[in-house]
């Protein structure tokens, strides 16, 4: 069988008609030209990382992208067959590898971009799969570290990572839907669902809003989920995401909607709860006594890290009788040489800490810690003898910086840390009555939002006591019978089992 014949029959069978049909179905694509090689050429013209190989014994010319390709597969099965093979051998390598036929110039060149090979036989245009790219091995998550439990975490492959998730739930009804996203960047976006578990409505409004999404490139999950969100102006993240496959496969089985982005190690869940942020994977690996306490300690540093700072410029600037006796001396010695009031004071100190804190996460790891642990005893205590601050500021300041750190979402505690420098100011303007108000303001504007649709106070607002066993604590596992509320999943029940 020669070489035409074979592509011949490979079009004949993609088409499912006879060739000499003059069906619709085998004319080119009107929207779109006919691909031929000059085109091709002329798209990717000084792309010096393009290569175009020709072989013109037998009339094949190949186009694709070295780095995008698998070079041990290009070389044994195309390159080889086309520069020794004889005709016969050129004709199984395609049977082979069963590359597929397009009549659009614009698909051609999206699949090249995509890693493919275009292959060019006179008026025919094929496309080879043998996308390969170069990608880092799997690894622990960096932001998500546990005790006990799996520690591998996704990568930016999103085949890896579909794969790591594929291999916990092993089961037919995981459906995925490929979207793609951006102008000129076409990234590939996926949203993954359990059919039966998940309710559609979810998964229809989060690939409305993908799909609304104009824009030329989308480059991490972070970004996209910053154009879906209900209310794009709040401080608080709307959708919890996760580098850690059984934290994700976690949200599928409770009926969430979990969508992943190619080139991103991180994949989003929706609907999400303000009370999802204060759950780690660690408390389902753990003794349930040991997790529920973990998991209130949690609670506990959230309200450390709001108001700790802010009570106390409030109590030393308007409410000194709320300070014990004996602690009032000490109070005022350590007041007595700092030239600020307790508002500039602990803003200066606030400052300085977010400034160690964003210094040691960018500079190498070792030198990081260092900076981290040397800056603040250093400043602390050079900050104290200079008379610039007072020893019970840098403790409420250091409690506050220490408590941030137990809250497992970094983008949950990034905000939270931006909402204590306003209670501050509140503090410092109004005293106690100002904390009043700020802690208002926010219950307010916690209680206004929503996670594509659904409450984010779920399950205090609507009042769901009956989830509360897995938000503020965690009941034991006999206990968690019931998929949770703000997912209105179709099957309620997830745990079926009775001791």
């Amino acid at each position: 069988m020669t070489l035409s014949q074979v592509l011949r029959q490979m079009m004949i069978k993609e088409s499912g008609s006879n060739p000499n049909n003059d069906s619709s179905a085998n004319l080119p694509d009107q929207d779109n030209q006919p691909p031929t090689l000059a085109h091709t050429l002329e798209e990717f013209k000084d792309c010096s990382d393009v290569t175009h190989e020709s072989f013109p014994e037998h009339q094949v010319e190949l186009i694709y992208f070295d780095q995008l390709v698998d070079k041990e597969k290009l070389s044994r099965h195309i390159l080889s067959p086309l520069l020794t093979g004889t005709e016969q051998e050129v004709s199984k390598m395609l049977l082979h590898l069963q590359p597929f036929h397009t009549n659009s110039s614009k698909d051609l060149i999206l699949n090249i971009l995509a890693g493919g090979v275009g292959v060019f036989h006179g008026p025919n245009a094929f496309v080879f799969n043998v996308y390969s790219p170069e990608n880092r091995s799997i690894s622990q998550s960096e932001t998500e570290t546990v005790i006990t439990g799996p520690h591998d975490a996704f990568t930016e492959q999103i085949n890896t990572s579909l794969a790591m998730i594929r291999a916990r739930l092993r089961s037919s009804h995981l459906k995925v839907i490929k979207l793609s996203v951006g102008e000129v960047s076409k990234t590939e976006v996926y949203l993954l669902y359990i059919k039966d578990i998940v309710n559609m409505r979810f998964v229809d409004e989060a690939k409305k809003r993908i799909e609304k999404i104009e824009v030329d490139a989308i480059l991490d999950t972070n970004m996209i989920i910053q154009y879906m969100d209900d209310n794009k102006y709040s401080i608080f993240p709307q959708f919890l995401t996760s580098e850690r496959p059984d934290a994700i496969v976690s949200k599928l089985v409770a009926g969430r909607v979990v969508g992943m982005v190619d080139g991103s190690p991180s994949a989003f869940t929706a609907p999400t709860s303000f009370f999802e942020f204060f759950s780690s994977s660690d408390d389902y690996y753990q003794r349930w006594i040991l997790g529920s306490a973990i998991r209130l300690l949690r609670f506990i540093a959230f309200i450390i890290t709001i108001s700790f700072t802010a009570m106390y410029v409030s109590v030393t600037t308007f409410h000194y009788e709320m300070i014990p006796e004996n602690l009032i001396l000490t109070l005022t010695e350590s007041r007595s040489r700092v030239p600020f009031p307790p508002l500039y004071e602990a803003l200066l100190m606030e400052v300085t800490i977010e400034l160690l804190r964003e210094a040691g996460a960018r500079l190498p790891t070792k030198i990081g810690q260092t900076i981290g642990i040397v800056g603040g005893i250093v400043i602390g205590q050079a900050a104290v003898q200079a008379g610039l601050t007072s020893n019970i500021l840098i403790i409420a300041v250091a409690s506050s910086a220490i408590a941030s750190f137990v809250i497992p979402s970094y983008v949950m505690s990034a905000s939270i840390r931006l909402i204590r420098f306003g209670l501050i100011l509140l503090a410092g303007l109004f005293g106690n009555l100002g904390i009043l108000f700020g802690i208002t303001a926010i219950v307010i504007h916690l209680s206004s939002l929503t996670s594509l649709g659904s409450s984010y106070l779920n399950p205090v607002a609507p009042f769901e006591p009956k989830d509360w066993k897995d938000i503020f604590i965690r009941a034991p596992f006999s206990s968690l019978r019931a998929r949770p509320t703000q997912s209105d999943s179709p099957n309620k029940v997830r745990n079926k089992t009775r001791r």
